[in-house]
């Protein structure tokens, strides 16, 4: 791209008071007038905080992108967005998705850069962070924050997903607090975000089989020397991004959107991946359904043998060749002719890696699970849809009939469950209402349940659990999700009871509760909207605005791109 044509000379570019106040105020850091004028300004969008612990080695890592920008005849500029740290943000990090990328959107548009560059790592935001800058649409590359190393505990392997296990065998009485101290020591040993195939690294997964990173980008651990470098070879290609005009509107194609689906069954990715890709979609502006998942997936075996649906980690990930080994072997299902930020198609950028073990990748004609991806689910219980992941699920309960013991909300459950009088068995079908995007609000991962202690004292390790909120990437169970429309705007969710037979058919995508129309009706018609928490502030307006999960829980003024256009100048 021409010099005088980048964004950036808008500010620095100018004559007059103007330029004399762009200019002078970035020489007070000690930047010379040519940085200004002749080099592209790249943004480096950083995540960094202590409050988010997956990402607390950000400002490492944006030195060695630094370090590429300006090999590459760049100028860097650092600058944080909030940041949203999913093991410690109450409610939930969920509500904050949106306003990050608010965030992250008039950030990138309102100041002088022509390309950027998104450090994220922590579930949402990668998310969060994609989200904004498609609202902009100028040059940007993703660099993950990589995954931890695999943890320790008494001699054995554990992650984040044994957290859930953990907790079980605590209610059971199998395990005792010191037990758990003993645990928590090893649990999280280096840098970096979840070590299985949770929703972190399902959003790094993400973001490059989209095309929005250089290729291995997703399974580098974060103390590895590679995630540096990595780092570092991003920060040159923004600058060649910049020059080339390469936006994100020319790589997230819906071919792009398709091939991500195809990957994230591949990888048994997280259930959360349906709710941040619908919403990236949305501001992209490429139409994308529910039905699309379940459509895409259909046919793609799982490959990678990793937690929570398998038994691997991460780095085991990493060390077998990451995601570019099975991008290829998926060649023959995927839109081979998307570009990715290297301009090249993503089939051609990924043609050379090999996998290097075949336990943790399998081949495709030997995979690890024929079962894999989203389950689409319809019926009157779900109106406008549920997901399940199979791969995560009991086998013998993706068929299942049972009655329901339902919980109106989280508080609800945390009263009723250890309750030895609760009439509740094995067979039964846990409901846990009015935890979706407006019911909680932020549509938290309280999806996959505890199960009650006297059925956990039976051995039993799964029950079929269903409600209108999401589960941690890191879970498992029989557990469907994210059903729609949520309780808290009155559909037949809303109104189903205690008692209520419920089926629940995987294989033929159907979940509906065996209550007439005629008694749901008149159920509904008692039925009354509860108040919102509060009207106040972004909340408030979070709850007047958030869209169902089916349609990617943005909110609808968010919807689409405003571009990179700056609508008024004050100077």
């Amino acid at each position: 791209m021409d010099n005088n044509n980048r964004r950036s000379q808008g500010w620095f570019g100018k004559t007059g008071k103007d330029g004399l106040i762009y200019r002078s105020w970035f020489q007070k850091q000690g930047i010379p007038t040519h940085e200004m004028g002749g080099k592209p300004i790249i943004g480096i969008c950083n995540t960094w905080s202590e409050l988010t612990p997956c990402n607390s080695h950000f400002r490492d890592l944006a030195e060695f992108v630094k370090k590429g920008i300006l090999e590459a005849g760049g100028f860097p500029v650092e600058f944080p967005v909030m940041s949203l740290g999913e093991t410690v943000m109450k409610p939930t990090a969920m509500l904050f998705r949106n306003l990050a990328s608010m965030d992250t959107e008039e950030s990138i548009r309102a100041n002088p850069l022509d390309g950027v560059v998104l450090l994220c790592g922590c579930d949402k935001t990668t998310p969060a962070l994609v989200m904004g800058a498609c609202s902009v649409n100028i040059p940007t590359i993703v660099v993950s924050g990589g995954p931890m190393l695999t943890g320790r505990y008494r001699g054995s392997q554990i992650s984040t997903s044994d957290i859930w296990r953990f907790s079980e065998a605590s209610r059971s009485g199998a395990m005792n607090q010191e037990d758990l101290y003993e645990a928590e020591r090893g649990l999280c040993r280096s840098d970096g975000h979840c070590g299985v195939m949770g929703t972190a690294s399902t959003m790094a997964c993400m973001v490059e089989s989209l095309g929005l990173t250089l290729p291995g980008n997703a399974a580098i651990p974060a103390p590895d020397s590679g995630r540096r470098i990595l780092a570092h070879l991003s920060g040159m290609e923004i600058v060649k991004m910049v020059e080339k005009d390469l936006k994100p509107t020319d790589i997230l194609t819906r071919k792009a959107f398709e091939n991500a689906i195809m990957v994230n069954a591949a990888i048994g990715g997280s259930t959360n991946f349906v709710i941040h890709l619908l919403a990236i979609a949305g501001r992209i502006g490429v139409e994308l359904t529910l039905e699309d998942f379940d459509r895409f997936s259909a046919n793609i075996p799982l490959l990678a043998n990793l937690q929570p649906s398998g038994k691997y980690f991460m780095e085991d990930f990493y060390y077998a060749g990451g995601l570019p080994p099975i991008i290829h072997q998926l060649k023959d299902h995927l839109n081979n002719d998307s570009i990715t930020v290297t301009g090249l198609p993503i089939g051609d950028v990924n043609a050379s890696f090999k996998n290097y073990n075949e336990e943790v990748i399998a081949p495709l004609d030997k995979p690890f699970n024929p079962t894999s991806g989203i389950v689409v689910l319809q019926g009157n219980l779900c109106e406008t849809g549920a997901i399940i992941k199979p791969s995560a699920a009991s086998p013998h309960l993706m068929k299942h009939r049972g009655k329901a013991v339902v919980f109106d909300d989280i508080d609800d459950y945390k009263h009723k469950i250890d309750d030895p009088d609760l009439d509740i068995d094995e067979n039964s079908v846990m409901i846990l209402k009015n935890v979706g995007p407006r019911g909680y609000p932020g549509m938290p991962e309280v999806g996959n349940m505890g199960l009650p202690p006297k059925v956990l004292a039976k051995g039993i390790t799964d029950m079929v659990r269903i409600s209108d909120g999401r589960m941690s990437g890191t879970g498992f169970g029989t557990v469907v999700l994210h059903a729609t429309p949520e309780a808290a705007e009155g559909g037949n969710f809303a109104v189903v009871q205690t008692g209520d037979i419920i089926e629940l058919d995987v294989l033929a995508r159907k979940l509906n509760v065996l209550v007439s129309d005629e008694e749901l009706n008149a159920r509904k018609e008692s039925w009354k909207k509860p108040a919102p928490i509060t009207d106040r502030g972004y909340v408030g307006l979070y709850v007047r605005h958030v869209e169902q999960a089916n349609f990617g829980a943005d909110l609808d003024f968010l919807k689409g791109s405003s571009g990179s256009e700056v609508s008024k100048d004050s100077h």
